[in-house]
């Protein structure tokens, strides 16, 4: 399975394109669609959107994953962030794939165990999964990277089941 991971923003949206099966995950591509400041936002939402639409095209996921959007004490921020959102998830809509959500506290437990780990030791985990020689930059595409890699693994979970037997024997 292809899975687009997403970690939205207005400035730079991080993407990694995943292919997973059987639990092991070959990187596709990975970076970072960004927009330049002082443009006005509608453009900058349009070059969203036809770079998200860009990348469905080219890679053909079957799923994608994205950052659950959180509160933060920049209200404006919120809000951009939040129309940058909507428009990678009308991407998603009109190319039919469908779209999981994952809170940051998630994809730090799904990668290290720890609900509160540090950034850091999340991008350890993402380069060492993918077997990179190296983080991935920028973290903005580092954690879509991780937001496929939580989603592949919540796949996985969801075929075995909660006791993590598929009936298999």
């Amino acid at each position: 399975m292809v899975i687009l991971g997403i970690d939205p923003g207005y400035a730079i949206v991080g993407y990694a394109v995943l292919e997973h099966n059987s639990g092991k995950f070959r990187p596709i591509d990975i970076g970072a669609v960004t927009t330049k400041a002082g443009v006005p936002f509608t453009e900058r939402l349009n070059s969203i959107y036809e770079d998200i639409v860009a990348l469905i095209d080219n890679y053909r996921p079957e799923q994608m994953a994205i950052e659950e959007l959180f509160a933060n004490t920049n209200v404006k921020t919120v809000i951009d962030v939040g129309q940058a959102r909507g428009v990678i998830l009308l991407a998603a809509k009109r190319a039919g794939i469908p779209v999981f959500e994952y809170t940051p506290l998630q994809v730090k437990s799904s990668l290290t165990g720890y609900g509160r780990a540090e950034k850091k030791q999340v991008q350890e985990m993402t380069k060492n999964i993918l077997h990179l020689s190296k983080i991935i930059k920028p973290d903005d595409a580092a954690d879509a990277a991780a937001l496929a890699i939580t989603h592949g693994y919540s796949i996985t979970s969801r075929k075995l089941g909660a006791d993590g037997f598929d009936g298999a024997i």
